[in-house]
């Protein structure tokens, strides 16, 4: 069974990946946008929100492996955190790549506007929203290339996770049988001990039985001799 921080981690993970594919969305939506600046503005300002909540889930992941107690497990969750703050980065530049397009592009189109009208102003405006969807659809296939990458990393730092943990767990149960070896050898010296002790008390009782009989036939011999009438 999963533990409480082991729950915590995961769901803190999902919510980076979560907030990491709105970022995505939203600069997509940057990179569409024909105008005007206002609507903009807005996209600008869900982005921002939606990095700083990232931010701060990064933070909480970065300090929930500080509180682990095995090392593997801090060390996987650093280098978890630490791809997610580079992909929070990678995301960053896109994101001002796809204003400053956007910016561009809404210039153009305003300075069209004011400068042509009529059908040439319909053409140009046709020709620059080919343009754009060209450079759009591009863009997402960029962005679906960058997310399979993540995605790939992803799985394979899970699987470094995994490996790691199976070498944990054998030298663990290596370790588990490497004590029992020893306890059952502990064991058996034991025993031994009381063994040789209970030797050591049986030949020290006999030695003082043939001690006293020694010294009963020594006094019996004197006794003979010296006193034969008693």
């Amino acid at each position: 069974m999963a533990s409480s921080a082991d729950v915590h981690v995961r769901i803190c993970g999902q919510e980076i990946i979560k907030y990491d594919l709105e970022i995505k969305a939203l600069v997509q939506d940057i990179r569409d946008c024909p105008g005007p600046q206002s609507t903009l503005m807005e996209l600008n300002s869900q982005v921002k929100e939606k990095f700083n909540k990232l931010r701060l889930r990064i933070q909480d992941l970065e300090q929930m492996a500080r509180e682990q107690d095995r090392e593997t497990d801090r060390l996987a969750i650093l280098a978890e955190t630490e791809s997610q703050r580079r992909q929070m980065l990678s995301n960053q530049t896109v994101w001002r790549k796809a204003n400053l397009a956007c910016k561009l592009c809404i210039d153009h189109t305003e300075k069209d506007e004011l400068l042509r009208g009529g059908d040439y102003q319909s053409t140009r405006q046709r020709k620059v929203t080919k343009e754009c969807l060209v450079e759009t659809s591009s863009n997402i296939t960029e962005s679906l290339m960058s997310i399979s990458r993540m995605m790939s990393e992803q799985v394979k730092q899970s699987e470094d996770t995994i490996g790691t943990l199976a070498t944990s767990s054998r030298t663990v149960l290596e370790t588990n049988e490497e004590f029992k070896s020893m306890t059952g050898t502990i064991h058996l010296g034991r025993k031994l001990i009381l063994k040789y002790n209970r030797r050591e008390l049986t030949d020290k009782l006999l030695i003082f039985l043939a001690l006293a009989l020694f010294l009963a036939t020594v006094l019996y011999i004197l006794k003979k001799r010296l006193f034969p009438f008693i």
